[in-house]
């Protein structure tokens, strides 16, 4: 399976602007990809305003992803703005053809920025299986808590974090990335924004994937769109798992999150 990692400067809260780009990427640029992977709000920007922005399930932007999903094939995934039942979320949603969309809600808002304030914690996982490849998926701030992402019994192959990481953490979130690699014995990928956005937080972008080992595959550095694309080797991953057995020692626990 291929993925490809759009690195991408957001439109701040505009939504039709953001969604004819990811429209035109598809059908015009047409990523050699299998899944095609934008970053965290990347319709909006990371907004703490969700009450103008917000769609139902059902709206606009859910619908013209999956229609895009359906007419090209390519599976997506990328996190929008939600309002479900009267509450936001940070939803991180997947398309494939033919499919009904899966979501995952943020469990981890990010509180130095007030989103607790706004939106609703998830609590609850996302892994789907994608020809032939387990995805585990989290959003941004995620990056940070690895209990919560624990890979118990390779539930999962490939880790994907979606983000607006500002470049003055950009260290950390190139740390973290090989760390979730490492700890987990899987491909991690994490797809970043690039530019600045309305309260003047610059973006590096480095959007990256990792192997199982802990090495830098594909990196894109510096503030500059583009894609990054990954070939995501599903057997050399089982033969390393085998070879090297940490997932067997790994310590039992049974995880609560409160809400």
């Amino acid at each position: 399976m291929r993925i490809a990692l759009v690195q991408m400067d957001i439109a701040w809260e505009n939504k039709i602007l953001n969604l004819e780009r990811a429209e035109n990427l598809l059908l015009k640029d047409k990523p050699e990809a299998d899944l095609v992977v934008f970053p965290e709000m990347f319709t909006t920007g990371f907004t703490m305003q969700p009450a103008t922005l917000a769609e139902p399930v059902d709206g606009v932007t859910v619908s013209r992803l999956q229609k895009l999903s359906d007419e090209t094939g390519y599976a997506l995934a990328g996190s929008v703005i939600t309002e479900d039942q009267g509450l936001y979320y940070n939803r991180l949603y997947f398309f494939e053809k033919g499919c009904d969309p899966r979501w995952y809600d943020k469990a981890h808002l990010f509180s130095p920025g007030g989103e607790e304030l706004v939106y609703r914690r998830g609590n609850s996982h996302l892994i789907v299986s994608f020809m032939g490849v387990n995805i585990s998926f989290q959003i941004c701030y995620d990056l940070r808590f690895p209990v919560w992402f624990r890979n118990r019994h390779n539930e999962y192959d490939l880790m994907i974090n979606v983000a607006n990481w500002p470049s003055a953490r950009s260290n950390v979130w190139k740390s973290l990335i090989v760390a979730r690699a490492i700890e987990n014995q899987c491909y991690m990928a994490g797809v970043n924004r690039v530019g600045e956005d309305l309260h003047g937080n610059i973006h590096q972008g480095d959007s990256m994937v990792v192997s199982p080992r802990g090495e830098v595959i594909k990196h894109l550095s510096g503030p500059v769109e583009g894609i990054v694309t990954c070939d995501i080797d599903i057997e050399a991953l089982k033969m390393f798992r085998e070879k090297f057995p940490v997932w067997r020692d790994q310590d039992s626990f049974i995880l609560g999150h409160d809400l």
